[in-house]
């Protein structure tokens, strides 16, 4: 083609020309052609194949897939093969995409009865070939989206078939299900969301009542749900693998992040250890029916920071954006998953609504014909029309006959009633009982009184409807995604203290391989540990297999940064000879593995006194000095509790000059700061001191916390915001020593149910209250002081016998943690329920010490203030 022969090009003209070149050059317009075809390709796509309709949650191939499976429904499995054919009847498309659309909805497990191998959404295995697997209607399925006497029809494709121009689906489905497409121009992505929570939700929208949304995902995981936006664009959903330490080199994956599977799962694990972000030793999945990935660390790994490291560099977390996008009256229309759900709950009790408007006309109708037929017998109507000899003649003849007796009818009589009255057939006039037709003309009446209630409390009705669909389907639906908001889990906080501390003092080594040596307390391996030596210098540390800080330890702990309420108390000599000071300080701050000196670093210094207090206790001492020269008094007490908190620098306060013999402990002290406002925070199972969740009380030094498993076992702990709590927990409370715990449970031996009330006897071992037999389970427990529960018995031959209530604690006295109880009942129980207790005035507490000010890295004294001794034998204090 010549260029100088064309015109110039303007906007998106296209210019043909002949290769003949005899012919005329012609020259061809298609200005515009491309921006309709797209805009028509666009629409078609958008509306035709890739956004779920408003109306009832199907995008096309769906609902063809569901009319196609309603039109072959007798009850049977059909071959998925057999059904893609059938539909093809009504979709423009190949069958490809016919079974892949149909293989999504039965994976779903809601609409469709599978039968074979449908694949996997956990491992992502496909699905046998459709002649190979067979499929039929759910029972949920006949429920809800069938309903031909209140459904739009429109032509098919080629105009041969009728096919539902939306389906009349009486549920939230699109909710439940989820969808998701790419159009031209726009996308969609709408979150499947839990069965029972939003059957909730529509009830609690009928009862004008607010509610809130969130997804819930077939594959599990934990999920932040914080910036949802109500499912909109701009949203997102972070979603974590559920993750548990097996042991201390095995890490196993249970429930795995929504839009992953077990196969590209492990693939970006490998590919992050490639990458050397973790380090693994290798990777097994034994996934069937329930996730399971065993993760094999490397010696000397640690396994919390292999956790955080998956949700960092893996696949274990993964980040959804949700865009509520459907087609509403033939447009895309951008709206939030709450929205969605009022529109379907209107949209279902208008469809109830017609049904019940269409089920009265027909019961009126049948009342109509019923009270016909019975005038036309009784009165021996029939008998007019033995001489007629027209057709005509026949009709009027019928019509004057009825006449006289239509004046209770609730419309007129109409040919075509004469016309059925002309074809009962004599046999049944014969044996025609007016009773049995009056009885049926009243149930009508009362099914037509019913179904007009029904219309005017038609909210009531959809409730009840609602309900019903909850009884019937929604056993075995519950919510499988846990909810959780991430921003409160840090590493450092939520970690599982999974192996043991130990200490060899006098060789200095500390470390979770001395099992022969002393045990100190659980930690983790990403713990730091804190060491006070003899000689007055402190470290601290990481937690190792064995690491030498110094020999004659004197105290070690594990090290918590930052921590103001962990007060040391101290007593040193400066020098070998020199006087005596004491101090009191706090470690908020260090830098790791450098040797601190808590004295005046002179040589021979050594502490005499030590103790750490975890909630700043101040005990009461007493010090006894060796007898030299003329000293009166050789003994007097010394109580902390006088001395202010300063940094682990100060020098202290001057004790005595004189040397001393020993230091005794008088009395165990209590704490000098304010009990500490502890709160349990349910969503991350750890406990705080931010308010979040629910406020567990007040604690001093010595307060412990009350845990008891459904397992039967309790134990008291002292609280520490690191403390993992297991599953099944169901106590978790400040502990009050002398306050009973009062249990009913089931003993597996003697097949008998028995009531035990009893105090915690060892606050530091963790007990089981019930029998060990296998089938011993805990029934209920209760911490009140005078419990009450509710025995409800079995049924046994036709007689149900009375509840039963019982004060616990008047039934039986507190005894030991093991014994066995007094037997509840030899009558076969059905459920035990626990009920209000009885009034009961809880004993005063102490009143609270007031709080002694901390302060950091600052002496007052300068160290010279003086602690001696008057001559009465008190603490006096003096300025040098």
């Amino acid at each position: 083609m010549d260029e100088e022969n064309l015109e110039p090009l303007e906007g998106e003209n296209f210019y043909e020309k002949s290769d003949n070149p005899e012919s005329q050059d012609t020259i061809t317009k298609v200005t515009g052609m491309y921006k309709d075809w797209f805009l028509d390709y666009a629409s078609y796509v958008i509306l035709e194949r890739a956004v779920p309709a408003i109306e009832d949650g199907f995008k096309p191939v769906q609902r063809r897939i569901m009319h196609s499976l309603k039109e072959l429904d007798d009850g049977r499995y059909n071959k998925v093969a057999n059904v893609v054919g059938h539909t093809m009847q009504y979709h423009p498309h190949g069958d490809a995409s016919i079974g892949d659309a149909m293989v999504q909805i039965g994976q779903k497990d809601l609409l469709i009865d599978t039968q074979g191998n449908w694949g996997n959404i956990l491992t992502g295995d496909g699905a046998a070939a459709p002649r190979y697997i067979e499929a039929r209607l759910s029972k949920f399925a006949l429920d809800v989206l069938y309903s031909p006497k209140i459904t739009t029809w429109q032509s098919s494709y080629d105009g041969r078939k009728n096919e539902p121009v939306h389906l009349p689906v009486k549920f939230p489905l699109l909710l439940a299900q989820g969808a998701e497409g790419i159009a031209v121009g726009l996308s969609t992505k709408v979150l499947p969301h839990n069965f029972l929570e939003l059957i909730d939700a529509s009830v609690k929208i009928l009862k004008k009542k607010s509610f809130t949304l969130y997804p819930d995902f077939p594959t599990g995981g934990v999920a932040d749900m914080s910036n949802y936006n109500d499912g909109m664009r701009g949203g997102r959903v972070r979603v974590r693998a559920k993750i548990s330490q097996q042991d201390k080199s095995t890490l196993v994956i249970t429930q795995i992040p929504f839009t992953t599977n077990t196969t590209s799962l492990i693939d970006s694990i490998l590919k992050a250890n490639e990458k050397g972000k973790i380090k693994i030793r290798k990777i097994e999945d034994n996934t069937a029916a329930d996730v399971e990935i065993l993760i094999h660390l490397p010696n000397g790994v640690s396994p919390d920071k292999t956790i955080d490291a998956l949700y960092a560099f893996t696949a274990c977390e993964t980040s959804i954006a949700p865009l509520g996008c459907v087609i509403q009256d033939q447009k895309p229309l951008f709206v939030g998953v709450s929205d969605m759900l009022r529109m379907s709950t209107e949209r279902t009790v208008e469809l109830l609504r017609s049904e019940l408007e269409i089920e009265l006309n027909e019961l009126e109708e049948q009342w109509h014909f019923q009270s016909l037929e019975r005038i036309f017998i009784e009165n021996r109507i029939y008998r007019r029309i033995e001489e007629e000899e027209t057709w005509e003649g026949v009709i009027k003849a019928i019509d004057e006959g009825l006449k006289p007796f239509t004046k209770h009818l609730r419309r007129a009589v109409t040919e075509e009633d004469i016309v059925r009255l002309t074809e009962i057939r004599i046999k049944r006039i014969s044996k025609f009982d007016i009773d049995k037709a009056q009885e049926k003309i009243e149930s009508l009446e009362g099914d037509i009184e019913k179904v007009k209630h029904n219309l005017e409390h038609i909210i009531d009705f959809a409730i009840d409807f609602f309900q019903n669909l909850k009884e019937k389907y929604g056993k075995g639906r519950e919510r499988k995604t846990e909810i959780r908001n991430f921003d409160n889990i840090e590493a450092t906080k939520v970690v599982l203290r999974n192996t043991k501390l130990y200490v060899n003092r006098e060789e200095g080594f500390v470390g979770t391989g001395l099992k022969k040596d002393e045990y100190v307390a659980d930690c983790s391996d990403i713990d730091d540990v804190i060491v006070f030596l003899r000689d007055g210098n402190m470290m601290v540390t990481k937690v190792d297999v064995k690491t030498f800080v110094g020999k004659d330890i004197i105290y070690v702990a594990v090290f918590t940064k930052n921590d103001k309420r962990t007060i040391y108390n101290m007593i040193y000599r400066d020098g070998k000879s020199g006087p005596s000071y004491v101090k009191r300080f706090n470690v908020t701050s260090i830098t790791r593995d450098k040797l601190y000196d808590l004295t005046q670093g002179n040589k021979g210094s050594q502490i005499v006194y030590f103790s750490g207090n975890p909630n700043g206790e101040a005990e009461v001492v007493t010090i006894l000095l060796r007898q030299v020269g003329s000293i009166k008094k050789l003994k007097f007490d010394l109580d902390f509790a006088s001395l202010a908190i300063k940094g682990r620098a100060s020098k202290g306060n001057k004790v005595t000059r004189y040397p001393i013999k020993r230091i005794e402990l008088k009395e165990k002290g209590i704490s000098t700061l304010k009990p500490r406002r502890i709160w349990f925070d349910d969503t991350v199972q750890r406990l705080n001191v931010d308010g979040r969740g629910e406020l567990l009380g007040e604690f001093k030094s010595n307060d412990r916390l009350l845990i008891i498993n459904q397992s039967g076992k309790v134990k008291t702990i002292i609280p520490d915001l690191s403390t993992h709590f297991e599953e099944g927990m169901i106590v978790l409370e400040k502990w009050v020593p002398k306050k009973p715990i009062s249990a009913i449970y089931y003993d597996g031996e003697k097949s008998r149910y028995y009531i035990k009330r009893f105090l915690v006897e060892n606050e530091n071992r963790e007990e089981i209250f019930i029998t060990e037999h296998p089938n011993s389970q805990l029934e209920i427990v209760s911490t009140d002081y005078r419990p009450v529960a509710e025995v409800i018995f079995s049924k046994v031959k036709g007689v149900q016998k009375e509840n039963m209530e019982v004060d616990l604690e008047g039934f039986i006295a507190v005894k030991g943690i093991k014994a066995l109880g007094n037997q509840l009942t030899t009558d076969k129980v059905r459920q035990i329920n626990l009920l209000e207790s009885l009034p009961y005035d809880e004993p005063e507490e102490e009143p609270e010490p007031e709080e002694m000010e901390v302060k950091d890295e600052v002496d007052l004294t300068d160290g010279n203030t003086t602690i001696g001794l008057d001559d009465d034998g008190q603490i006096t204090l003096s300025l040098d």
